[in-house]
């Protein structure tokens, strides 16, 4: 008979915590997993810990977190465990920094069936979004310098950081690294989305400016942030893209984008175009309004819609859909 795996059975103990309330028991038998020497069982005891906001245990998160980065290479492979220690020290207000300066320079190299990678890339975005809601004095420094990290994972983290913390000075920078360029799609996406949420009302030009982009990633990145600002201003920028270029192949993302805007003007341009558009480009319509299938008042619209079309490949992507 094969000998139960102490790490599976510890991870299936775990996975059954996630569901009690925090209450003493719960407390001290997730004390003790923090000490186990698995860090997958680490990683998930913090997991559980910030689902059941378990603030009593922030002392054994940080005691675990220095005792891995003794010898993190060794104890904690992929920096799993040092990363949802991170992570939930963050989700549960602690406010010190000297943990999150820690992870913000640490690198870890490992092997991977191409190039080493660095598995603490997440780790470094994860500890800037941490530290720049402390009162440290430099945080903005310290979350600066990620900018220009190697691993986009952890630009994106600097981004999030700038634009949830970094105040007036934070969406500067993200307008200047946009202005000098980004190579990763991704990352750049991350700069639309926080300028627009850290300065919205300066940002919709600077960001309508790529929506024509020939690199498709990036200007489906533009179109996406846009939509997702919900600004009106934004709503016409998508609209005006939307009469330049409709046949164009962001079609379907810049019909997602403007449902997205969710306002009553952008309900109405994708209502008024469902009615007289191709079938296929109604199908592309009817995905995008999908987003509204939980509204009753918006979805009866779209039903009125597709029965005045009555066409039965319509009618049945509608079905399909909503």
């Amino acid at each position: 008979m094969k000998k139960p795996d102490p790490v599976e059975q510890a991870l299936d103990r775990l996975a059954a915590l996630k569901h009690e309330a925090a209450g003493s028991a719960v407390v001290a038998e997730l004390k003790a997993f923090f000490r186990n020497r698995s860090n997958l069982v680490v990683a998930r005891a913090a997991t559980v810990a910030s689902h059941l906001r378990a603030t009593e245990l922030i002392p054994d998160l940080v005691a675990a977190f220095d005792r891995l980065m003794q010898n993190p290479a060794k104890l904690d492979k992929g920096c799993a465990a040092t990363t949802e220690i991170v992570s939930a020290l963050h989700e549960l207000d602690y406010a010190e920094p000297e943990i999150y300066l820690h992870g913000i320079h640490h690198v870890q190299m490992e092997g991977s069936f191409g190039p080493p990678v660095d598995a603490a890339a997440k780790l470094r975005a994860i500890s800037a979004l941490a530290l720049a809601r402390t009162a440290y004095p430099a945080a903005l420094d310290e979350v600066v310098s990620l900018l220009v990290d190697e691993w986009p994972e952890a630009r994106v983290g600097a981004v999030r950081a700038l634009a949830v913390n970094g105040g007036e000075a934070g969406a500067l920078l993200l307008k200047l690294k946009i202005l000098l360029g980004e190579s990763e799609p991704d990352v750049l996406a991350e700069c639309f989305s926080g300028l627009l949420t850290a300065a919205p009302e300066k940002s919709v030009r600077l960001v309508a400016g790529f929506v024509d982009s020939e690199d498709l990633a990036v200007a489906e990145a533009a179109l996406l942030a846009l939509g997702s600002s919900r600004l009106p201003d934004a709503f016409d920028v998508l609209k005006a893209r939307w009469e330049r270029t409709a046949a164009g192949p962001l079609r379907k993302t810049l019909l997602v984008a403007i449902a997205m805007v969710r306002s009553d003007a952008a309900v109405e341009f994708l209502l008024a175009l469902l009615a007289e558009c191709s079938p296929a480009t109604a199908k592309d319509v009817l995905a995008a309004l999908a987003l509204f299938r939980d509204n009753e008042k918006v979805r009866s619209r779209v039903e009125s819609v597709v029965a005045r079309r009555n066409e039965k490949g319509v009618s049945e992507f509608f079905g399909q859909e909503f």
